[in-house]
């Protein structure tokens, strides 16, 4: 596999040269000159990137009919029926070919198919969750994997001195303790396959599947030292080089974590400056979180850990940047891509069990190793449970101890490491692989298949698929401001403490410095949440013909005419059947006579698709910006509609608001402009206009969109997703600029035709 991918980086092909044909130069003497030939097979030009296509081709149709069946995939995991494809796919080849032609190979795993999941699994992973739980995912993931490691080969070196295991597996203590660093660490692409289909709670999902991501450095760092220390020998083992091994796992982990920082910073900074070339904005973000996969893999640091912060550190920067389309590309991208590495990992490792010249058969280190790694695993959750829940304000009952046990699932990475090993330096190499191939296929098919009656026989809490509402974020908003001031108070720099500093610290610096003024002016959490429950409502009343309940009644005012006789008596219709929750008229089963139904029936029908858009748009081609369709427009506009309408219901006579419309000018001109009619006026002796008390108390909201901000922003690069944004301004500045108008004063905004939103007669 890896030989298909080396020419899509530019590499020729190994021995591809030696099948090809000798040209014969044209011309040559004694030879007539060859004719044009009308079909050429001109296979080894096209294999490498053929074959990686086929693969995805016969991954993306298994899926497709393992889900045809859906009480298939209810009982077995998707990763089982997918390994055992790549048995069945693997023997077929096996039986034609007589060798195994395809493996999976280490340098594929961790170049291409790894990074995609990673990213994915960081991007959108619930930073809220994950930093709770932080201190249990750090304990699990250091603790736990240091654990099973050392437990793990130490048990197993001592099962070979008791003569468990047969003479022929030729191993010391640092052979099996080598093997104990690959084999102990929890496989985050298996945990994602089979915890995602189970649907536990979010707190147990945090826990396992944030344990296999950070567990990565303590696994690179006890498999790099103890594979220097094998071919060091261990007679030539100094003291200084244990010490360099427990340096090394801080410069493996937390130079991993500033490497995906440093690139999560240079991300959100870029993103910024992409308003005007909104097309590359979803390449950025994937070529920014691969570099930082690489850079972090070429200085020897962890890569996992390195994409992980990268997608964690960035998301909230980027996603406020970049447009909805982007936001909707890099998602379905990112999960396609993560879907399909999954998908070709879990089928290859089928395939590549079929070889049997790389691994070598003993009872003795395949079961004794199954035994030493669900036992240890274990009494290590337990033993680590106990101290956390000393120090947990909810803590980890004994069902979560059980999941959390059988959980710890091997995959993919062990079984590229433990490919990796030298033969000349670790003899038992081959029995080595076939107790990986062993242990992967039980973790990831027996307890993968047992884990989802397991879940429900001990009724573990399940995860709840709705979002929080109105009510539940904003008591929880109110507990963490309580508990970071109780700490406060009390002196204690607890956790709430420091994540209530970490907002300060963001909301004044990082937050102005890596997002656009617009996209920061609208992070305001009273605004953010006005504005949602606004685009809900009017979602809901798009969908239901574009009628809007207000406060006085029930009025249609999607239709042009307000004088028609079908309006009203549709309207009085609805009025008298006394049901305030149905605002389709096409539904209404109460209609006395054929011409209301009639009336109804037409009116739905024109509000709904004859609405067509009044703005005028110019014809425009840019390869920056995807340009929107007739229908786009008119749904955009008649949302928009929809959004005016339903916040003019909010003005109030008693308040006395008055709306207005700026006019598309550059401030700054205007303001210098309106001061100088300001100073004329003075000048000239005239006094001002006489206010009463009821002018000064006026609050003016002025309507402004965000590319008048920008005096040089041009017509074709107008985002019409971003909305429109509301700023109250003081009374005095709008008087001083001379934008109150002269009936605002004295008449009611609500029965004066020409204030309505949006400013049209």
């Amino acid at each position: 596999m890896l030989r298909a991918a080396l020419p899509l980086l530019g590499l020729p092909l190994a021995g591809a040269g030696a099948t090809e044909e000798p040209t014969q130069e044209p011309g040559s003497p004694g030879e007539p000159p060859p004719g044009l030939a009308l079909f050429r097979w001109q296979w080894h030009e096209v294999e490498a990137p053929y074959l990686v296509a086929l693969w995805i081709l016969v991954a993306s149709l298994a899926k497709i009919v393992f889900h045809l069946s859906r009480k298939v995939t209810s009982l077995v995991p998707e990763s089982c029926l997918l390994i055992l494809l790549g048995l069945a796919l693997g023997g077929i080849v096996l039986a034609v070919a007589k060798k195994a032609e395809y493996q999976l190979e280490p340098g594929t795993f961790f170049l291409f198919l790894l990074p995609p999941i990673v990213l994915d699994s960081g991007y959108f992973m619930p930073s809220r969750l994950f930093f709770d739980n932080l201190g249990a995912i750090l304990t699990y993931a250091v603790v736990g994997t240091l654990w099973n490691a050392f437990t793990t080969g130490a048990a197993l070196w001592g099962l070979q001195q008791a003569g468990l295991v047969a003479p022929r597996v030729q191993a010391g203590l640092l052979d099996f303790l080598l093997f104990g660093s690959l084999i102990s660490a929890v496989d985050p692409v298996a945990v994602l396959a089979v915890f995602e289909e189970v649907h536990v709670n979010e707190t147990l999902f945090i826990i396992v599947f944030g344990e296999s991501l950070l567990n990565d450095a303590v696994t690179v760092v006890l498999y790099k030292v103890c594979n220097s220390f094998v071919e060091m020998g261990s007679a030539n083992v100094r003291a200084t080089d244990y010490l360099k091994g427990v340096a090394s796992l801080f410069v493996v982990s937390l130079g991993g974590a500033a490497v995906g920082l440093v690139f999560a910073f240079l991300l959100a900074l870029t993103t910024r400056f992409t308003k005007r070339v909104r097309i590359i904005e979803p390449l950025l973000v994937f070529l920014l979180a691969y570099a930082a996969y690489l850079t972090a893999e070429m200085a020897s640091l962890s890569a996992i850990l390195a994409v992980t912060m990268c997608g964690l550190g960035c998301k909230k920067y980027v996603e406020a940047n970049i447009s909805h389309k982007s936001r909707t590309a890099v998602k379905y991208t990112m999960k396609t891509l993560a879907s399909c590495a999954e998908t070709v990992i879990f089928m290859l490792l089928g395939i590549s069990a079929v070889d049997s010249s790389k691994w070598a058969w003993d009872s003795g280190l395949v079961l004794g190793t199954l035994f030493f790694i669900l036992f240890f695993r274990a009494l290590g959750v337990v033993l680590q449970t106990w101290v956390l829940n000393q120090f947990r304000l909810v803590p980890l009952d004994k069902i979560d101890q059980v999941v959390m046990s059988y959980g710890g699932l091997r995959g993919a990475v062990a079984f590229a490491l433990v490919i990796l090993l030298d033969r000349t330096k670790v003899p038992a190499k081959d029995y080595f692989v076939a107790t990986t191939i062993v242990v992967v296929f039980f973790t990831v098919i027996v307890q993968g298949l047992t884990i989802k009656p397991l879940v429900k026989w001990l009724k573990v809490k399940r995860s709840e698929h709705h979002k929080p509402t109105l009510n539940q974020e904003l008591h929880e908003h109110t507990f963490d401001h309580i508990l970071a001031a109780v700490e406060d108070v009390v002196g204690h720099h607890g956790y709430h403490y420091w994540r209530d500093r970490w907002e300060q610290f963001d909301k004044k610096y990082l937050s102005q410095l890596l997002m656009r003024r617009s996209a920061y002016r609208i992070r305001d959490q009273i605004w953010d949440v006005y504005y949602r429950l606004n685009i809900r409502d009017a979602i809901s009343f798009v969908d239901q013909g574009g009628h809007v309940l207000s406060s006085t009644g029930l009025t249609l005012p999607s239709m042009p005419s307000r004088n028609s006789v079908a309006e009203t008596s549709v309207t009085n219709l609805l009025r008298e059947s006394g049901s305030g929750a149905c605002l389709d008229l096409q539904v209404i089963d109460t209609v006395r006579s054929g011409r209301d139904r009639e009336d109804a029936v037409m009116h739905h029908l024109l509000c709904g698709g004859l609405y067509k858009p009044r703005r005028r748009y110019k014809a425009s081609c840019s390869r920056h910006f995807i340009s929107e369709d007739a229908q786009e427009r008119q749904d955009k506009e008649v949302f928009q509609q929809n959004m005016k309408r339903r916040l003019e219901s909010f003005k109030s006579t008693k308040h006395n608001i008055c709306f207005t419309k700026s006019k598309p000018r550059p401030r700054k001109a205007s303001r210098k402009k309106k001061d100088g009619v300001a100073n004329t006026e003075a000048t000239n002796g005239k006094p001002p206009r006489d206010l009463g008390f009821h002018d000064t108390a006026a609050v003016i909201l002025t309507v402004e969109s965000e590319e008048e901000e920008d005096s040089d922003s041009s017509e074709t690069e107008k985002e019409d997703d971003e909305g429109i944004i509301f700023v109250a301004r003081a009374t005095s500045e709008v008087l001083q600029e001379g934008k109150v108008s002269v009936g605002c004063s004295n008449k009611n905004p609500d029965k004066d035709p020409h204030m309505k939103f949006g400013g049209e007669p």
